[in-house]
């Protein structure tokens, strides 16, 4: 059957006239050929191919998909497109950012479909092991990057580890991140990138609220880790940028009460990827505390709502008593960057602080909204 439209040659005929391509255009077509792999075998092996916290993933991305990427950003942005051609075109796929394509972490979508990833190309090899960073996000309030892993004995993100077949992120131990002699506390959390993404490893730093002046807008991280089966230890320099001042600061203080809680809001601090809250809850008439009342607020969380009704997902928290109450901060993928209010609703955990909060969970008159803007 023949082709009704031969692209090569309208290609060579549309390019005698094709206007000078942007410098936006050619630095991103110029990035993305650098990440291309270096030769076919590299390429088959490539291709072969969550925190311990709450899990949350990634595109497929051949040779071949993103060659015809580069294509597709050289057609359009040039602007030399005929209708047929548009109809041939319009399914290649772009050039994008992985992180676009993170199911579960809007904030990290978020990052990457409005440019806010930094792309990197430095690869560490051991033997026929190899860790290559490709992508990098950082918002003040997170750093997070993408590792693509390749190994003889990682099969579609199972790891033959010499005693049994594991997850690739199981099989990664001793993972420590080290900024100019500083580790935060509570460590690096890392996880699968997703199902289509399965060799690719998704790692997040949470900043530290009362360590943020160890990370300034742009540093080098030092990451080491070990992959089991292998007497090495790797170590990864990763850079980071932070990529936004879009962020909301707040001190709010809001309180809220009903007979037997009372539940603060004291900080908000809001950017295009990520939410930070410090809330607060207390027993009535305690200024003290009993083992049963505090296993009792310990029980308590936040659930998170922007103005539109959705339900910012919940990545990470920390807790402490203070006096009466319980005091927690708390880490939420934000879920667009124009937000105007949050409104926060105390809850009653009955899995997991991330789960979707059902009606009988809320404690009834304790909802408060957070104005941003």
């Amino acid at each position: 059957m023949s082709n009704p439209f031969n692209i090569d040659q309208e290609l060579k005929k549309q390019a005698k006239e094709r206007p000078a391509m942007s410098n936006l255009v050619r630095t991103r077509i110029d990035a993305t050929l650098e990440s291309l792999p270096e030769s076919p075998s590299q390429l088959n092996s490539e291709q072969a191919q969550r925190p311990r916290r709450v899990n949350k993933g990634l595109r497929r991305t051949a040779a071949a998909a993103v060659a015809a990427g580069v294509l597709g950003v050289t057609v359009f942005a040039s602007g030399f497109v005929s209708p047929a051609m548009a109809d041939s075109l319009r399914n290649i796929p772009l050039v994008g950012s992985l992180f676009s394509s993170i199911e579960a972490d809007i904030g990290l979508r978020t990052a990457g479909n409005e440019g806010l990833t930094t792309p990197v190309n430095s690869s560490f090899a051991y033997q026929d092991v190899k860790f290559k960073v490709l992508e990098t996000v950082y918002d003040g309030t997170r750093a997070a990057f993408l590792v693509h892993v390749t190994a003889p004995n990682l099969n579609q993100g199972m790891y033959d580890n010499g005693k049994d077949i594991v997850k690739l992120s199981s099989g990664v131990d001793n993972v420590f991140l080290d900024i100019n002699g500083f580790s935060p506390d509570g460590g690096l959390f890392y996880s699968s990138a997703g199902a289509n993404e399965p060799d690719t490893l998704l790692f997040e730093q949470v900043i530290p609220t009362d360590h943020k002046g160890e990370f300034p807008d742009q540093f080098d991280a030092k990451v080491k880790l070990t992959l089991q089966g292998l007497d090495h230890e790797f170590e990864l320099t990763v850079p980071f940028t932070k990529s936004t001042t879009d962020t909301y600061k707040v001190q709010p203080d809001t309180v809220m009460e009903n007979d037997l809680f009372t539940a603060t809001v004291t900080k908000a601090e809001v950017t295009p990827i990520t939410t930070r809250l410090t809330a607060a809850i207390g027993l009535n008439g305690k200024q003290t505390l009993t083992a049963k009342e505090k296993e009792q607020l310990q029980d308590i969380r936040f659930a998170i709502y922007d103005d539109q009704g959705r339900q910012l997902t919940a990545l990470s928290g920390e807790g402490i008593y203070e006096d009466n109450q319980w005091k927690w901060e708390s880490i939420y993928a934000t879920t667009a960057r124009d937000v105007k209010y949050l409104v926060v609703k105390p809850f009653e955990v009955k899995d997991d602080f991330t789960e979707e909060v059902k009606d009988n969970q809320f404690i009834q008159g304790m909802e408060m909204e957070i104005q941003l803007q």
